[in-house]
């Protein structure tokens, strides 16, 4: 007679928790699989035909408890050590791995396409190495093969411009059993081609020994040009010109945003492209590299060119940093070509919401000028009306912080915008900062207060393009008050700060300077004075604020200088701790 099996009616996954918590976990025989699991759980919903192999437990009946124990015995097996330590080949196709950003998956080997996408997992053995392809890139000109790192740990252990089909990096070895973390990231950009995992190679006794890396809360899209790639950002000069052997995903604004932020990341970046013209060297309109119409794939080169499954890989805040190619174009017709831009703009935003219908959307312009079409962004953002897009005009790269090739941002340049960028994220999603690295100053009114009546005088002009403050002085007047340069209307959080600014004093006159309250100017939370014997100056002064602190103002006070010129620049004051 053939023996019946019953189903206990559970119809949720809270329902399958719950039961499941009432039974006791009891030995079972050997390791099940993957198949065995789907096979239980479609019987169990009745998608499919139940069997005798249904009742794991072999108490008559299949139910929830079944479906526990097996999935119990099934991660027991996965996480079994054996004690006896063998090669294992795993492909990369069959292994438990991370993907960040966008991949392409072809003839068992996931391809890492867009700038900073990696696959990231743990590996547990006593020594491992990973396999890495290159596409029809790699025979192109050295200076315009793909690049890749890899890193064990948090430590970079290769970084190569990929020159041949494929490549065996050694990731660790020793007679110890040892778990890694294990991160393979494409360091260029899509536009130069591809990297790709093949397969792992370890000695271990794990019968699982590649586990992918836990997914961080929070998921940050950037779409971008250059600047973005981090093109020519390890550069000696901004008089070199683009290889990819200088750009480095791994110090753009985009990954450090990611890392201050804890957060997994994807980029859409191409150099030289732009929302309605590409770069242009005489000014013509160039629609050959345009973003938005090759927004929706994995990426622009023919073998990439799948669609991106956005409902797949959702993302929390999208940051789009697209423009300063399109000025190349706009700017001859600023009128007519800025309106063409604002247009363009609004169909991407469109574009890009439908996609991503839950993200916070942040658009920025600035980073190597173009300020003048900020204003058309802004105009786009809020023709469009979408309350969970916002947008700022980021800080234009100065040269005290140096630049990378062809005038691209440095390092340091780079690591500004992100601590910025953070902040303007933290704010659109509604969580906390802690504003570190946020130049304060930014945002102030600069300016000057000149006490005619005791007789001084003099013309104050401030320079938005290098936030100079220039001041043509007739006459400084009698007492330090008399006259004093501000930047002004700072609100301050409580914490460690760093004033510092550029200046060369008159010869024999030291320039006082505070930041101060400015409705109680005995409230003094920094003070100090430049140098007295004429030369060029640039003040760091480092100074804490034990309590948050509104209406605060840098000011210099130049009341007994005489007459002369004086400028100021590069006046910031960092939040650090």
């Amino acid at each position: 007679m053939k023996k019946r099996y019953t189903v206990a009616a559970v119809c949720s996954a809270a329902g399958l928790l719950a039961l499941a918590a009432m039974q006791p976990f009891t030995a079972v025989g050997a390791a099940p699989a993957k198949s065995d699991v789907k096979h239980l759980l479609n019987a169990l919903l009745a998608a499919g035909e139940m069997t005798a192999a249904d009742d794991y437990n072999g108490d008559g009946k299949v139910n929830a408890k079944d479906l526990t124990l097996i999935k119990r015995d099934l991660i027991a097996a996965e996480n079994a050590d054996t004690g006896d330590l063998k090669k294992q080949t795993v492909p990369v196709a069959d292994a438990d791995v991370k993907l960040i950003g966008r991949t392409y998956y072809n003839k068992d080997v996931t391809w890492l396409v867009q700038s900073g996408s990696a696959i990231e997992c743990t590996v547990t053995g006593t020594e491992a190495s990973v396999t890495i392809s290159g596409d029809g890139c790699v025979y192109s000109d050295e200076k315009w093969r793909p690049r890749y790192g890899v890193y064990v740990d948090g430590e970079l252990v290769k970084d190569v411009v990929m020159g041949e089909p494929e490549q065996t990096v050694k990731l660790f070895s020793g007679t110890t059993q040892r778990t890694a973390t294990v991160k393979i990231i494409h360091l260029s950009e899509a536009n130069n081609g591809a990297i790709g995992v093949k397969q792992f190679d370890v000695t271990s006794s794990a019968a699982k020994p590649i586990k992918a890396t836990a997914k961080k809360d929070l998921t940050i899209e950037f779409i971008g040009d250059s600047i973005t790639c981090a093109y020519g950002v390890e550069a000696d000069t901004q008089y070199v010109n683009f290889e990819t052997g200088t750009e480095n995903f791994t110090l753009s604004y985009a990954y450090l945003t990611a890392e201050l932020l804890n957060a997994d990341y994807s980029a859409v970046s191409y150099s030289g492209h732009g929302i309605i013209s590409g770069y242009s060297n005489d000014g013509s309109i160039n629609t050959d590299s345009l973003v938005p119409p090759v927004y929706e794939q994995i990426a622009k080169l023919d073998d990439y060119t799948a669609k991106w499954d956005f409902d797949a890989n959702p993302v929390d805040a999208i940051v789009i940093n697209l423009g300063t190619n399109d000025d190349s174009y706009a700017t001859k017709d600023l009128e007519t070509r800025g309106a063409e831009y604002q247009k363009g703009y609004e169909a991407f935003l469109k574009q890009v919401r439908a996609k991503n219908p839950k993200a916070k959307i942040i658009c920025t312009l600035g980073i190597m000028g173009c300020e003048e079409l900020y204003p058309y962004i802004e105009a786009a953002v809020q023709a469009v009306g979408d309350k969970s897009i916002s947008c700022y005009q980021s800080p234009t790269q100065k040269a005290a912080n140096g630049y990378g090739a062809d005038w691209h941002p440095s390092p340091v340049t780079h690591q500004l915008n992100a601590y910025l960028l953070a902040d303007k994220i933290c704010t659109a999603l509604g969580i906390p900062s802690q504003k570190i690295g946020i130049d304060l100053a930014a945002d102030g009114e600069y300016g000057a207060e000149i006490d005619k009546e005791s007789g001084a005088n003099a013309w104050p002009y401030f320079s938005d393009w290098d936030k100079s403050l220039n001041l043509n002085i007739m006459s400084a007047g009698t007492s330090p008050e008399s006259m004093y340069a501000y930047v002004r209307g700072l609100s301050l959080p409580a914490g460690g700060y760093e004033l510092s600014f550029s200046v060369t004093p008159p010869a024999g006159i030291a320039i006082p300077y505070q930041v101060r309250s400015m409705t109680d100017h005995t409230k003094i939370y920094c003070s100090g004075e430049t140098n007295a014997d004429g030369t060029a100056e640039t003040v760091l002064k480092a100074f804490k604020m034990d309590a948050a602190a509104e209406n605060v103002e840098i000011v210099f006070f130049l009341g007994e200088i005489g007459s002369g010129n004086l400028t100021f620049r590069d006046v910031t004051l960092y939040k650090r701790s």
